[in-house]
């Protein structure tokens, strides 16, 4: 593993986007409001339309492709917010011409690319972040906090609820959405940040069985599924998703049972907590009210924060929240979930290394 770049110090951080799709906006608001210590001097897109549309709202310089942004754009870090599928080969590509790389969720749809992924970034001394703007969220700080505490005490059960609705016209807007290539399905795409919580708030999985299922859309991948699940320290739990939802997003939540409490965060996006109460009492209690939020947004408000964790690492005053091989943990359980729906039975972990 080659040492990373030395952090910079006397200016600000340059930034270039690639793939100006809808989640890119997210992407222009954050370094906005981080103005003073990063900038975005490019942004790519192969759609005249979007990149047009990117460089009108930006004012950055517009490029139609990859190779040539790599010539001209000095930019320290790209972010990817192209389709999933793309992300290792440019991820790979971009390594191995020496900037870091930002890749959007999920940052693979197959194992072995995510591992390639993490492993090219080694090579090239460069560092690989995932984004997982979620675990930012002041509802799920509060939750990890809990655990991390062990305030529960024995976690018996957890229960993750993701109940969206994507209408057969999101998936016909753009030819690689819906597709086992380039997307994933209802797990590998819109519940991404959900199956994340599985690991990072419970702890490591120890087997789980998926059955998924295209009842409705036109599509390749699933638009429902259900996960069953063991951890390593004895709880049971479930998963259960659909992009059916009608007429409208309904829920996305977590719940979790223990021998000393018992939280429910719901919302549209785990943006309320709904019950939390513990057999002891902890300073976080009074907090609770605050942590939740109105929100009509699935993607949540914690790309702002989720940037600033990166400024900090480029410049040498933090450690990545979520890199590469924390972004390998939810793109294990993913995989081990398709592979049981696939193969109709259930899959330890960890995979094969």
């Amino acid at each position: 593993m080659r040492p990373y770049p030395a952090p910079i110090t006397d200016r600000k951080i340059n930034f270039a986007l690639v793939g100006c799709g809808r989640i890119a906006n997210n992407h222009f608001d954050a370094l906005r409001k981080h103005h003073e210590r990063a900038e975005l001097v490019g942004v790519c897109d192969v759609d005249p339309r979007a990149l047009d549309h990117a460089v009108g709202s930006t004012r950055a310089p517009g490029y139609t492709d990859l190779d040539e942004m790599l010539r001209k754009c000095e930019a320290d870090a790209f972010i990817l917010t192209t389709p999933s599928g793309m992300h290792p080969d440019q991820t790979i590509q971009i390594a191995q011409a020496g900037h870091h790389v930002m890749t959007e969720k999920p940052m693979a749809t197959r194992w072995e690319d995510g591992k390639r992924m993490v492993a090219a970034a080694d090579a090239a001394g460069v560092r690989l972040f995932v984004v997982k703007q979620n675990r930012r969220n002041a509802t799920l700080q509060l939750l990890k906090r809990a655990v991390d505490k062990k305030r529960f005490g024995r976690i018996y059960m957890v229960n993750l609820n993701v109940f969206w609705t994507r209408p057969p016209e999101y998936y016909t807007s753009a030819k690689w959405r819906g597709t086992w290539e380039f997307d994933g399905g209802a797990f590998m795409n819109q519940a991404s940040h959900y199956v994340d919580l599985i690991e990072w708030i419970i702890g490591p999985v120890e087997s789980l069985q998926a059955y998924t299922a295209t009842l409705a859309r036109d599509i390749e991948v699933e638009d429902t599924g259900v996960l069953s699940l063991r951890w390593r320290n004895g709880a049971l739990g479930s998963m259960n998703v659909t992009m059916l939802t009608y007429p409208r997003n309904l829920e996305g939540s977590i719940t979790i049972l223990g021998e000393r409490g018992t939280v429910r965060i719901g919302g549209v996006a785990v943006n309320e907590i709904q019950h939390w109460e513990f057999a002891t009492p902890d300073p976080d209690d009074d907090k609770v009210r605050d942590a939740s939020y109105e929100t009509s947004s699935v993607y949540g408000f914690g790309h702002p924060l989720y940037y600033d964790n990166v400024i900090k690492v480029l410049r040498g005053e933090a450690e990545p929240e979520t890199d590469g091989r924390e972004g390998l943990k939810s793109l294990e359980v993913l995989i081990a979930a398709y592979k049981s729906a696939r193969d109709g039975q259930r899959v330890a972990l960890p995979l094969a290394y």
